[in-house]
């Protein structure tokens, strides 16, 4: 995997002309992160946009100059028989102008006439920006067709190469230009450009012959399936207003069996918290292609003269294996929130399993003290503090403090966050601010501020359902007796944040957990009249930079309906994301896995739950839900006033053993272990220097071999010797050490009827070779259990 540098060498970007072997003028430009080892050249042909044609690890610095542009003749593909005059070879925007026969990447259209372009490079410029990053920027237009394009290539510090690309209307017909927005309904003129498709992508070398999605629903987001990459289309494409729960994170491909830990590995991801797709592609005529951009509906974007649309940026990450690809991602996250490293993450709890809707002072206030007695630092309120929600049917956008449930005084909800306070802890509170109960003051008062695709009432339409009040029109079907707010409309925008901003400076809010629970359909806007998914997108994203704007220090978490909304776009603003509304361990095991092939896991909101799990109904032991919950966000999602001092006091003992590491989980490397037994799972996180690294070994069910194989630890140095010990909270409860189980804690997780000769105080030592190659027992353990040890070195 790779090592990011605390002083990473200064990027290169390098230029090089040269002529092909059949007169054509060629350009070539070359990033570099040496550092990262990773490099991509590009070479633009004559006039015409240009061909990655290197995307990978660094090339040999003696002589690139003079050979770069060789690479033109090397990769370009002869003329073949039954084809066109030239064979197909993507450019960074593939048209059929170029013989590109595949899914259409580029497609703009006039009065629903679809435009084929031809570009023309108009300006070339490779720079290092921002002192870390090396960039190329390429203008070009289709001057007959007046389309305009400008397309940014990036190489960030971490070996992430990013791409967006900028469409204009350079149409000189539609009379005087002015700002219209993307959406306005003006834009409807004769020669506005429709923006349909834009989709950009990365090629992969022909041993790329095998794509890794992950599928999914609610409670079980991020499942990974594995397919051939062969010759056609494959899209993962999310239409519902969000990535949501089916989305992949990434669209990998690699050489056949490529694992965490190794075969050669090339992901992408679009950086979008609304609409969009992830693809793979082959044809006839060419090796693979992998990408993605934002989904448009028809008249979404559509382009008065000198409007543009720029697209999101569509990550590349390479590496050997996918430990290697998300430690790219992670390095970038971290850089974007220096905050989760110089502010170790507070643990959290959070009220929503541990009351509901059933809000009062004397409750929380209690529940805020057992979270005090065992280390918790931030106390959330959920769901159900406002207006009449005292279910999920009513209320949702009146966000007005409830003097039913918190009335002004000694027991108001503004006391209850003093009281939080005064306990040492931050305070945190629930919000859905993109959503709207039909039963609602704000939706009774503003029904126009609702998403629908019949913006006014006809006769004798019907109402519906539960939309008492409302002027009779059909709305979306509703999903949690919800509709969509129009965060479009700048005053639906307004007095939502006005809402958002007001509570936090009254109560003293810290945090805020931001909901999404609704999919989002037929997402017209009656205020453009237009389908508005990007504009709300757009809206979201604004909301949340001014609330931190005004609030320095304020943290957001991105939940939606668990994992629904997870990607780069919400995440250079968000702190944290929830990863799923299932908190059952043995669930969260992959789903926090895959989820982690994006993001780092100080990131991933983790929570020890009760048991049986309330999403699954599945009884696990303490030891299970806390071990599962330890690398990522810590949080208790759980009532402690009904539990047993003994369990409160075991939860007690994990969170002050969790933050004596929290401060190096949030710069250590995550890796995951390849194991043959589809029973077990390894995780670990190893510090930067490879000096120490904590491991979990996890037995999910019971495996074909018993006791389970050894399994090796990823991560570590070869050359050096490592202590291995158990991790103290797994044997200081319980009477101590066991002879037949390996420790008292054990007892009820451990199968095995005699001493595991390393599980003990002592511990063992081996070298770091060893321990990867021929590796370690683990304890024989019960199904859905779950220890965690350490290596340090010696």
């Amino acid at each position: 995997m790779p090592k990011f540098s605390p002083a990473p060498a200064k990027p290169v970007v390098q230029e090089a002309q040269g002529v092909a072997a059949d007169g054509t003028a060629l350009h070539a430009v070359y990033l570099e992160q040496s550092a990262v080892n990773a490099a991509v050249a590009l070479i633009f042909p004559d006039d015409r946009l240009p061909r990655i044609v290197h995307w990978g690890r660094t090339l040999p610095a003696a002589g690139r100059g003079e050979w770069l542009p060789n690479l033109y003749d090397a990769t370009k593909p002869q003329r073949v028989s039954g084809a066109l005059d030239e064979t197909s070879w993507p450019s960074i925007l593939p048209t059929q102008s170029e013989s590109w026969t595949g899914a259409p990447r580029f497609s703009v259209s006039r009065n629903g006439v679809e435009l084929f372009c031809r570009f023309t490079v108009t300006m070339i410029k490779a720079e290092v920006v921002a002192s870390d990053t090396a960039s190329v920027t390429v203008s070009a237009e289709d001057a007959d067709q007046g389309v305009g394009l400008r397309w940014v290539c990036e190489l960030l510090p971490s070996g992430l190469v990013r791409q967006r690309a900028e469409v204009r209307n350079l149409s000189n017909l539609a009379g005087p230009g002015r700002p219209s927005g993307l959406s306005n309904p003006a834009a409807a003129s004769t020669d506005a450009l429709a923006v349909n498709i834009v989709e950009l992508g990365f090629p992969v070398p022909a041993v790329a012959t095998e794509i890794l999605t992950t599928t999914g629903h609610h409670l079980r987001e991020r499942s990974p399936q594995r397919q051939p990459l062969t010759i056609g289309r494959f899209a993962k494409v999310s239409m519902v207003g969000r990535p949501d729960f089916d989305a992949s994170l990434l669209l990998a491909a690699g050489v056949p069996g490529f694992g965490f830990e190794h075969g050669e590995t090339y992901a992408v991801h679009t950086a979008w918290s609304g609409n969009s797709v992830l693809s793979a592609e082959r044809t006839p005529y060419t090796s693979g292609l992998i990408g993605g951009g934002e989904t448009l509906f028809g008249g979404e974007v559509t382009l008065r003269r000198d409007d543009v649309y720029c697209t999101p940026w569509v990550y590349g990450s390479f590496g050997d294996g996918l430990n290697a690809v998300a430690a790219r991602f992670h390095a970038y996250l971290r850089g974007r929130h220096p905050e989760l490293s110089a502010k170790p993450r507070p643990v959290i709890l959070n009220t929503w399993e541990a009351v509901y809707f059933n809000h009062d002072f004397d409750t929380l206030a209690a529940l805020a003290d057992k979270a005090a007695e065992v280390g918790v630092e931030r106390f959330v309120v959920d769901d159900g503090w406002f207006g009449s929600r005292r279910d999920d049917t009513s209320g949702l956008g009146d966000w007005r403090i409830s003097p039913d449930v918190w009335p002004d005084g000694p027991k108001s909800l503004k006391a209850l966050a003093d009281y939080v306070h005064g306990k040492g802890m931050e305070f945190g509170l629930w919000f859905e601010p993109e959503m709207v109960n039909p039963d609602s003051d704000v939706a009774r008062a503003h029904p126009d501020w609702i998403l629908a695709a019949v913006p006014g009432a006809g006769a004798g339409e019907a109402a519906q359902p539960g939309g008492a009040g409302l002027p009779a029109r059909r709305l979306p079907m509703q999903g949690r007796s919800q509709q969509t707010l129009d965060l479009t409309n700048p005053e639906a925008w307004r007095y939502v944040f006005d809402s958002i901003d007001g509570l936090i400076d009254e109560l003293g809010i810290d945090y805020i957990k931001w909901d999404h629970n609704r999919l989002v359909t037929e997402a017209v806007s009656p205020y453009s009249g237009r389908p508005a998914v990007h504009a709300q997108t757009d809206a979201v994203y604004e909301m949340w930079q001014e609330l931190k704007d005004n609030h320095p220090g304020l943290e957001l978490e991105s939940c939606s309906s668990g994992g629904g909304r997870v990607d780069l776009g919400i995440l250079e603003y968000a702190d944290r994301i929830w990863a799923s509304d299932c908190v059952d361990p043995v669930e969260r095991v992959d789903i926090q896995r895959y989820t982690s092939l994006l993001v780092p896991p100080e990131m991933i909101g983790e929570h020890v739950g009760a048991s049986p799990a309330h999403s699954t109904h599945r009884p696990t032991s303490q030891r299970m839900r806390m071990a599962t919950a330890f690398f990522g966000h810590l949080g208790v999602e759980w009532n402690l006033l009904r539990e047993p001092q003994e369990a409160v006091d075991e939860l007690a003992e994990w969170i002050a053993e969790f933050k004596k590491h929290r401060e190096w989980f949030a710069i250590d490397t995550l890796v995951h272990a390849d194991t043959g037994d589809p029973a077990v799972r390894l995780d670990g996180v190893v510090k930067p220097d490879r000096s120490a690294a904590i491991y979990r070994f996890t037995q999910l069910t019971t495996s074909a071999t018993y006791p389970a194989a050894p399994v090796h630890l990823p991560g570590l140095k070869p050359e050096s010797t490592y202590l291995i010990q158990p991790v103290p909270v797994n044997v200081s409860l319980g009477g101590g050490w066991n002879s037949a189980a390996g420790g008292g804690e054990l007892e009820s997780a451990a199968n095995g009827q005699t001493p595991l000769g390393w599980w003990n105080a002592d511990g063992i030592r081996l070298p770091g070779a060893v321990l990867e190659s021929t590796g370690l027992r683990m304890p024989s353990l019960n199904p859905a259990n779950a220890v965690l040890f350490w290596a340090i070195e010696v």
